[in-house]
């Protein structure tokens, strides 16, 4: 539904915001375009949305080029910038009339989907006021409804969730919950990164206008990490633990704070049960034992170490 391929930009000879960037978003995805600033989100959702023209490569959008097929392509995508204008002279309503109007809508229909797109995101209160009057949450909320107004197939948003409050990160969440279920095709940036993998069904990790690493949550998890990293609390003093597992293969350090010890295991998932058997023939008080998991921004530190080193 959304592909990219070799996709360059340069705003100046030495200036080179994308660097042969290519991806692809199945139909029915959300994929999140994880990366600092200047990395090169901003200039590729701009591509997409027919906004700038790529320096070299190809975009398509639902089958239709961003460049020759621009109208098609504007019809099939709501886009959200990172930082949306204030249409002051519009009340809340009126402004996504407006928009539906823009995009052919009239009579029932248009009234109809205004009322849905404000119902999904919670307007309902806000349907009166002056656009210039919202807070900065609402405000996102209004984009979101103005990019969903006419029902289109493909979301690209950028940065939804700059400047919001965790309330209102928590209700973004659950809005883009419900587009997936829906069947939108979303591609969203962002370096919040927590965020993007409670909803996404796959990311990507920009750096220097490249595409890094791309895959589902667990697959970029697991390709860059190092050794499993298993994590046992027991009862009492978590030194014991060293003691007993010396001998076992595919232990390597082990940490010890407290009650809880961080053991790096080499060996296969499965040994990991023949692991906690040991501890518990060895008459270790075993409370918790069970991997730990490396964050997005731990996966994403890390890769942009190795990418700029």
């Amino acid at each position: 539904m959304i592909e990219c391929h070799d996709l360059t930009h340069r705003y100046s000879p030495s200036e080179t915001a994308l660097d042969g960037l290519t991806l692809t978003v199945p139909k029915g995805e959300c994929f999140g375009l994880i990366g600092a600033n200047g990395a090169g989100k901003t200039t590729t959702l701009k591509i997409l949305s027919t906004l700038l023209v790529p320096s070299s490569g190809t975009a398509r959008i639902a089958g239709h080029d961003v460049v020759t097929d621009y109208l098609a392509v504007r019809k099939a995508i709501g886009y959200m910038p990172e930082a949306p204008p204030v249409f002051a002279e519009f009340k809340v309503g009126d402004f996504l009339a407006y928009a539906a109007a823009m995009y052919g809508l009239r009579g029932e229909e248009r009234t109809r989907r205004v009322d849905s797109v404000i119902a999904l995101t919670d307007l309902g209160g806000k349907r009166d006021a002056w656009c210039s009057a919202l807070s900065q949450g609402m405000r996102q909320r209004l984009f979101l409804a103005r990019a969903l107004v006419h029902d289109p197939p493909v979301l690209l948003l950028d940065e939804p969730t700059s400047g919001l409050d965790p309330a209102a990160r928590v209700e973004f969440r659950h809005i883009m919950r419900e587009l997936i279920a829906a069947g939108k095709t979303i591609l969203v940036s962002s370096h919040i990164l927590p965020e993007l993998s409670q909803f996404c069904t796959s990311v990507g990790i920009v750096e220097r206008g490249k595409l890094v690493i791309s895959g589902t949550v667990d697959e970029v998890l697991k390709s860059v990490r190092g050794p499993q990293e298993i994590e046992i609390e027991v009862s009492g003093d978590a030194s014991m633990i060293a003691a007993v597992l010396r001998s076992f293969t595919g232990v390597g350090k082990v940490q010890v704070k407290g009650a809880t010890a961080v053991v790096e295991f080499t060996g296969v998932r499965d040994r990991q049960a023949a692991l906690l058997k040991a501890l518990v023939d060895a008459g270790v008080p075993v409370v918790s034992f069970g991997e730990r998991r490396a964050t997005l921004e731990q996966i994403f530190m890390t890769v942009a170490a190795f990418e700029t080193s």
